[in-house]
């Protein structure tokens, strides 16, 4: 008879930011079933409160907590109410972000309105500072933790399915990884990025279908990725068995834009 998997994140307390979307609700399910208690923060308390009603009828500890994760005040309401209900924090996962398009496609630099730019360097860049601020103290004091923030292919190469702040934010998590890694390492703190490619999410099933077909056409394993696919990777990274990785962007993207 063979033994059961061992559960690498049992004891493990997780926050997930966007938890309520296509990859964010695949982590926050990839992170419950691999025994973290799962603390999730989403703007959208609807879709929100269903998924940690569907987490908890499944037997699973969770807890959902509405909030702007622009708004600094919002982060750190958002971390105390999730410790306070499952204990400290000692996993993040900075998956927020937005992708604005009008018409189904990205506005060019000089139609953009300056309120869209910094919305989305506020939900997209801003936000992991705000849980890194927040969380970092307590990582630092007890000697552990684990970040994993949700960059892009897009933040490593061009592409016009996406708008100059959607890149600027995802190539500037690169940079914030590596410059993290080095600061927190010696405090038992690893910090990685994921740079998936196109994932097959509800957002981009809405897309042209001709967008998607182009991507699959360049993409050497022929699919789009599976949201999955993403959350297995990013659970990899924070378990034990990866305790020795850090600083690294990690390539989910079906060999999409090698670089």
């Amino acid at each position: 008879m063979t033994a059961a998997h061992p559960l690498q994140h049992n004891g493990r307390v997780a926050l997930i930011t966007g938890a309520a979307g296509g990859i964010g609700s695949a982590l926050a399910e990839a992170y419950a079933r691999d025994g973290a208690a799962v603390g999730l923060v989403d703007f959208d308390a609807t879709a929100g409160q269903a998924l940690a009603a569907r987490l908890s009828a499944a037997g699973h500890r969770v807890h959902f907590m509405q909030a702007d994760v622009a708004d600094y005040d919002a982060c750190v309401a958002a971390c105390a109410g999730i410790e306070a209900a499952l204990g400290a924090i000692d996993t993040l996962v900075n998956n927020a972000g937005i992708s604005p398009k009008h018409a189904g496609k990205p506005a060019p630099i000089w139609q953009m309105a300056p309120s869209e730019w910094h919305r989305v360097i506020d939900v997209n860049l801003h936000s992991v500072f705000n849980f890194v601020r927040v969380l970092s103290p307590g990582m630092v004091e007890r000697r552990f933790g684990r970040i994993v923030s949700m960059s892009s292919v897009a933040g490593k190469a061009y592409l016009d399915i996406v708008a100059a702040h959607y890149g600027t934010t995802k190539a500037a998590l690169i940079g914030m990884t590596r410059h993290l890694a080095g600061e927190l390492g010696p405090h038992g703190i690893t910090v990685n990025a994921l740079a998936p490619g196109r994932i097959d999410t509800p957002m981009v099933a809405g897309a042209p279908r001709a967008a998607n077909d182009a991507v699959i056409d360049v993409t050497p394993l022929r699919r789009l990725g599976k949201p999955s696919e993403v959350a297995d990777t990013c659970v990899f990274l924070t378990s034990p068995k990866a305790a020795f990785i850090t600083g690294q962007v990690v390539d989910v993207a079906g060999g999409w834009l090698m670089t």
